[in-house]
């Protein structure tokens, strides 16, 4: 079979891989040749080919009618979601219509997106869910750059003195990126690096400097920065006459700051601390100050970014190698996003929609019939004005908001609403697909073809290796068609090859009459061949006629403002919205974790990945557990004011009193009641619109359930009357997590597996300890078991797994089954510390004990765990220090 080369679907690093398509699935390898990565890949994208099954999937269009969902036709599909929507623009007006699209979008998909609604539709009604956490940064860079601009490149991070790492868990959410620092700090031990995080992550474990600010403080702790560069005599003088303008309102607003005393007590560290961290980074002259969606997803998130930046530009640390501000983005193709105008305050081409000349511009281009006169709603205020019936049709693509949206259970009440949904997806059965009225089938990775944008502004073909399944179509097309059936031209596109022509023609197309040249062109690759385009390689823009890419911007000193320079910021602290208080005194905080990608639709359908986090869990100090009455392993009901959810308690030692994490990635397919974006703050930053994900207050509260329990199972088992249940795949088996409250009997045991009287069926059962066990077996195959008790210390999952490979169990394999443990001790490697090579934490254990490893290093010779991405060595570093 074919190699093809293409690029990873997860997060902004934007990782080259090469996909070998096989019988089932798809060998998947690291490119070596691709600048991102080098050939490495994180244990998601390794993970890839486990995840290109079929279950699940929408194949064919549907609609739901009086009778229910029924599949339809692509005819009769696009010729509904055209009808409706032409007729509710005719009576009520172009905002009445709204499209809510997703940085897993290709650029391709993402400008078909922007052309239809801004220019044809009329309406700025197009957001993305790239606003939950990239829009903060978009502002900063166009308030500071006048554009939105990243200036370095991922080069820097090798060749920084000092790297200081703001609200990013690049260990477990960038790890490609992170080994790559890793690697360079092996080559250059004087690098430093600095972890600015309220929780001890896999990252701060690394750092030489942890600053565990208190939630939503980053404001003070870079003003203070600012005012010690300032009098420290750590400014570029030069650099700030010749390039800037407003320092001295930016020193007036951080005036304060300029006590140590003061900014340590605001953000609740230790003043030694944060004199250690300002006199390293005035001292370092490389500095790179990555942020990530700490820092972007607050209701102050835009002055967090421009905090940030002021101190860049007040030592004149950008622009060159090893310096600068850099924007981690979350997903594969925020960037691409961007460069279209994803965002409803956005126009295509980095123009700007409040400025009349741009919008003629664009209408112009697009010889469009009218243009979005102003910005449109941005994703929480969509969402609410579907609810109030201002927006009547709402055409969603490649995201899942009643999961991932803040106040959840208010985007379910507006789709309730909502007189046409349109929900474009691969996955037949999401949160929000419940609520569609027309299903169309998208393409997924792997069958995808076009290009996204990384964090380096690096633009990477993605490129499919696997032919479309059933009537799954690509987005740009259903949207095409669409269009045509609205009577609009301009939307007769043969391939995603033509949309970028085009796409790449706007970025440059009369940039002299824009006042100030955009730096975001790409029309070097604007001629490119069909052969071209399909060959093209990794390139970072700006390209120009020259068709050369660039990887640095600012070398000149030039900005995009319209005298040249760049913008200090004036940025005045402020707390979060909505603190904590005595009804919920606890602060949340959402994230991702290792091996998971947002909703699971992708990452659960890989075992592998499924071992190291299994089910939600809430993150707390077992102070804070012991005030809410608590304890480790047990369930826990979490509630703000505008929602609930249920998670497993957890000390895993990184959250300071007062706080909570919880991640975000559980739905109503993978659990009975664990979506955290139903709990999440609705606030939002007054400026990009972005949501406050990282402070919400809540109160911590006993789920109480009369046992814990578990089952593994070949089939799906219908859980409506259990308490509480969570699910994730195995090898071969579904696993779930139980927590109930109804009596556990071996007759009700049966009942729940489908164990008819005749089965093979072994139990055993403890009334007295509350203890029940029990197995069904097909033809002496191993088809489901149940582990139940009082406790939540039940059985390890992972030796009972391994019983579903086995054609038929042995009498010992029954009689240790029902004993709940394995057979030779050392067989269950426990929970999963390396999931690239299936590592256990027994397994790691004991071989620390019986080898007497002294080191990560030793550990990886020993078993390879951490030889491959790297991101459970922060844990395996635990693990060896626990003996000590």
């Amino acid at each position: 079979m074919m190699t093809v080369r293409t690029t990873c679907p997860y997060c902004g690093v934007g990782c080259g891989v090469k996909a070998t398509p096989m019988a089932h699935g798809a060998i998947i390898e690291g490119d070596p040749d691709h600048m991102a990565n080098r050939g490495r890949l994180c244990v998601k994208g390794a993970a890839l080919g486990e995840t290109l099954d079929l279950d699940g999937r929408l194949l064919a269009p549907a609609i739901r009618d009086e009778q229910g969902l029924r599949e339809a036709g692509w005819d009769e599909a696009l010729a509904k979601v055209a009808s409706t929507f032409a007729a509710i623009v005719a009576e009520h007006g172009p905002d009445a219509v709204a499209l809510y699209v997703s940085g897993q979008l290709l650029t391709e998909d993402y400008y078909v997106a922007n052309k239809f609604m801004k220019g044809f539709i009329g309406s700025a009604n197009i957001d993305t869910n790239s606003r939950l956490c990239m829009s903060s940064s978009v502002a900063g860079h166009k308030r500071a750059f006048g554009e939105d601009l990243v200036p370095g490149c991922y080069e820097d991070f090798e060749l920084a003195d000092l790297i200081v790492l703001v609200g990013s868990n690049a260990a477990w959410c960038h790890p490609t990126l992170f080994q790559r620092i890793a690697k360079a700090r092996e080559l250059r031990p004087h690098l430093r690096i600095v972890a600015i995080d309220p929780r001890r992550t896999a990252t701060c474990e690394s750092a030489d400097l942890h600053l565990p600010i208190k939630p939503g403080t980053d404001v003070w702790l870079f003003n203070g920065l600012l005012a010690y560069l300032a009098h420290s005599g750590a400014v570029d003088s030069a650099f700030i006459d010749a390039h800037t303008n407003g320092l001295e309102a930016a020193l007036e607003a951080a005036g304060e700051c300029a006590s140590i005393e003061f900014v340590a007590r605001h953000c609740g560290i230790d003043p030694r601390l944060l004199v250690e961290f300002y006199e390293l980074f005035a001292a370092s002259d490389k500095v790179v100050t990555a942020f990530s969606q700490g820092v972007n997803q607050s209701t102050s998130g835009t002055d967090k970014v421009n905090a940030i930046i002021n101190c860049h530009l007040v030592t004149g640390r950008i622009g060159k190698p090893g310096m600068g501000p850099f924007s981690l983005t979350g997903q594969p193709n925020a960037m691409g996003g961007r460069e279209v105008g994803g965002l409803a305050n956005m126009l295509a081409a980095h123009l700007e929609l409040d400025q009349p000349a741009h919008r003629e511009l664009v209408r112009t281009f697009w010889d469009a019939p009218r243009i979005a006169a102003r910005p449109g709603l941005k994703a929480v205020e969509m969402f609410r004005a579907i609810e109030e019936g201002g927006i009547k049709a709402v055409w969603i693509m490649a995201t899942n908001p009643v999961a991932s949206l803040p106040d959840a259970d208010q985007v379910r009440r507006a789709l309730a609403r909502c007189e046409l949904v349109v929900v474009s997806d691969m996955s037949a059965a999401t949160d929000t697909a419940a609520h569609a009225h027309v299903l169309l089938p998208a393409l997924g990775w792997g069958e995808k073809d076009g290009t996204v944008t990384n964090s380096e502004r690096c633009i990477s073909r993605q490129r499919a290796f696997l032919d479309a399944p059933g009537q799954a179509r690509a987005d740009w097309w259903a949207l095409c068609q669409v269009a045509r059936r609205m009577g609009f031209h301009g939307f007769d596109y043969r391939d995603a090859h033509a949309i970028f022509g085009e796409h790449a023609r706007l970025s440059a197309w009369r940039n002299d009459e824009t006042g100030v040249p955009r730096a975001f062109r790409i029309d070097g690759l604007a001629g490119l061949s069909r052969a071209g385009y399909d060959g093209l390689a990794p390139i970072q823009w700006p390209v120009g006629a020259a068709g050369e890419g660039s990887a640095r911007l600012f070398t000149d000193g030039r900005y995009a403002h319209a005298d040249g320079k760049a913008r200090f910021v004036a940025t005045v602290p402020r707390a979060p919205a909505n603190p904590a208080d005595r009804a919920y005194p606890i602060v949340l905080n959402t994230g991702r974790l290792r091996d998971q990608w947002h909703t699971m639709t992708r990452t659960g359908k890989s075992p592998r990945l499924a071992n190291h986090a299994p089910e939600p869990c809430v993150d707390l100090h077992p102070h804070d557990a012991l005030l809410a009455g608590v304890r480790e392993g047990e369930l826990a009901r979490v509630s703000s004011r505008w929602g609930a959810m249920v998670a497993r308690v957890s000390h895993g030692g990184g959250i300071a009193r007062g706080s909570a994490f919880i991640p975000i990635h559980w739905t109503g397919q993978n659990a009975s009641d664990a979506r955290v974006g139903a709990v999440v703050n609705p606030a939002v930053d007054p400026v990009s619109g972005e949501p406050e994900f990282k402070h919400t207050p809540v109160r911590i509260e006993p789920f109480a359930v009369a046992w814990h329990g578990f089952i593994l199972s070949r089939n799906e088992i219908g859980l409506a009357q259990v308490a509480n249940w969570t699910r994730v795949r195995g090898a071969g088996f579904l696993r779930y997590e139980l927590g109930g409250r109804e009596p556990a009997s071996p007759a009700w045991a049966r009942a729940l597996l489908g164990a008819d009287p005749d089965a093979d069926w072994i139990d055993y059962e403890d009334r007295a300890e509350g203890m029940l066990r029990c197995a069904l077996l097909v033809d002496g195959r191993l088809q489901a078991c149940l582990f139940v008790s009082r406790r939540p210390d039940l059985p390890a999952r992972a030796w009972l797994g391994g019983l579903f490979a086995q054609d038929a169990l042995s009498p010992k394999d029954r009689a240790t089954l029902l004993a709940g443990r394995a057979p030779v001790q050392g067989l269950d490697p426990g929970p999963t510390v390396c999931a690239c090579f299936g590592v256990g934490r027994d397994t790691i254990r004991s071989a620390i004990a019986q080898h007497g490893l002294k080191d990560a290093g030793a550990v990886t010779a020993c078993l390879r765990a951490g030889g491959n991405c790297g991101s459970c060595l922060p844990e395996i570093r635990q693990l060896l220090a626990e003996p000590r």
